[in-house]
């Protein structure tokens, strides 16, 4: 595969909470190839290391990125203005594949419900969506999920906003309605996902979160324990052959 680097135009920056921000950069090339769940490399001016952010939505020609400052990388992305050229890798890593006529139920943790907002834009009316949040406070994305015709269920820890638990009580209650569960978010919330599913007998993909140096596979700094058929465990790496997994392959 042939990475190439494009200067993409920051058309639009917003901030939604003190520390998330929403990007929409314009590269129609880029655009017309991505797909759910996967994401793009970024270009930090000052820095040697490009970083990661999952691809929340694609419209048109312009490709969202919705991301939480953690360190100095992302608080000078977060700094960068309307009208910058930012210069991206994308689309990288393997996605969600969204059966088509089938139910989907999509739970997203924290900073990973935006990477599901595309995968809800692909189902549609056949989305189950569960987000989980720390408190009212961190909920973002509401009127977007909304917006595109899904069926949108909020949980946050405190009780704050929405249902008062974890993503997993309300998946409960809906998960024999779905043909396959797509999740991303934290890998605790991740394996009590893919347990849910487990017991109710459906298929389940994680997108991992995972330390990403290069993006692309060369570094070998994301390896991932996965479970062979034999019961042994290789390793496999988020950047390139995720960070989707199929949750049962994961060694959790």
């Amino acid at each position: 595969m042939k990475f190439d680097a494009q200067d993409c135009l920051l058309v639009s920056k917003r901030q939604l909470t003190p520390t998330i921000f929403d990007f929409r950069l314009k590269n129609a090339d880029l655009a017309e190839i991505t797909r759910p769940g996967q994401f793009a490399h970024l270009l930090v001016p000052g820095k040697t290391l490009r970083r990661p952010i999952s691809v929340c939505d694609v419209q048109d020609d312009v490709i969202r990125l919705v991301f939480e400052v953690r360190g100095e990388g992302t608080r000078i992305l977060a700094g960068m203005e309307e009208g910058s050229l930012i210069n991206m890798i994308c689309p990288l890593g393997n996605g969600f594949r969204i059966p088509e006529d089938k139910t989907v139920v999509l739970v997203g943790g924290g900073i990973g419900v935006p990477p599901m907002l595309y995968s809800a834009r692909t189902a549609g009316e056949r989305a189950i969506v569960i987000n989980g949040f720390r408190d009212k406070s961190a909920v973002i994305l509401t009127e977007d999920f909304k917006a595109l015709g899904c069926r949108l269920i909020e949980t946050t820890d405190n009780g704050s906003y929405g249902i008062h638990g974890f993503v997993t009580q309300p998946l409960e209650e809906v998960i024999d309605q779905a043909d396959v569960v797509l999740a991303c978010g934290p890998g605790p919330m991740l394996r009590n996902v893919a347990a849910a599913a487990a017991a109710h007998g459906k298929e389940c993909f994680v997108s991992l979160e995972q330390r990403m140096a290069c993006g692309i596979g060369a570094c070998l700094g994301c390896a991932v324990g996965i479970r062979r058929e034999d019961g042994s465990i290789s390793y496999r790496h988020v950047c390139k052959d995720g960070p989707v997994f199929r949750a049962e392959e994961v060694a959790w």
